[in-house]
């Protein structure tokens, strides 16, 4: 062989292992993401695709790394226990106000905690699902049913929101984060 035909050949045995690199990277940062974020990963996929989707979950990763997410105080917990307590014993009389109550004493807890609570409600749920998979759906689907109040269904909707943010708050209180992967 001519030295020519041995050069063709390192380079194009050096793409393919560049190539081989690179789709194990983005393998084990896929599963990595799949990992962490459990169904809100699934979700975003399905939501916007899964190249922009794994960006923006890396991103929020890679922000939350950033925040300092604390455990709540045992006195501070059995505050919050308290509200939910008189939030929930309202829901009789003024369910729509007893769930509003819920939904700010689960937005404290997460500003208590260090969780960010400005920007948009995707925002704040994704740095939630950082730590908390498997319950982020519960607080959309709460929040969204709250936003549904209206008609025949107002109170079975306001029920169910209440349910999930008792759901979230749980977590929020006695769960443990997720771990860093």
């Amino acid at each position: 062989m001519e030295t020519w035909e041995w050069i063709v050949l390192a380079a194009a045995a050096g793409v393919a292992l560049l190539l081989l690199v690179a789709l194990v990277w983005i393998r084990r940062r896929r599963s990595h993401l799949e990992d962490r974020f459990g169904p809100e990963y699934h979700r975003a996929v399905s939501a916007t695709g899964r190249g922009d989707a794994e960006r923006r979950l890396a991103t929020v990763e890679r922000r939350h790394e950033e925040l300092e997410i604390r455990s709540l105080a045992p006195a501070a917990r059995d505050r919050y226990l308290e509200e939910w307590r008189q939030a929930e014993s309202r829901f009789v009389s003024d369910p729509r106000d007893a769930v509003r109550a819920a939904e700010r004493i689960v937005e404290r807890v997460l500003e208590e905690r260090g969780y960010p609570v400005e920007g948009d409600a995707e925002d704040r749920a994704a740095y939630v699902a950082v730590d908390h998979p498997d319950v982020v759906e519960r607080y959309r689907h709460g929040q969204a049913m709250l936003q549904h109040v209206d008609g025949d269904e107002s109170t079975e909707n306001l029920r169910k929101a209440m349910i999930d943010f008792r759901t979230v708050l749980e977590d929020l209180l006695h769960g443990r984060p997720a771990a860093a992967a």
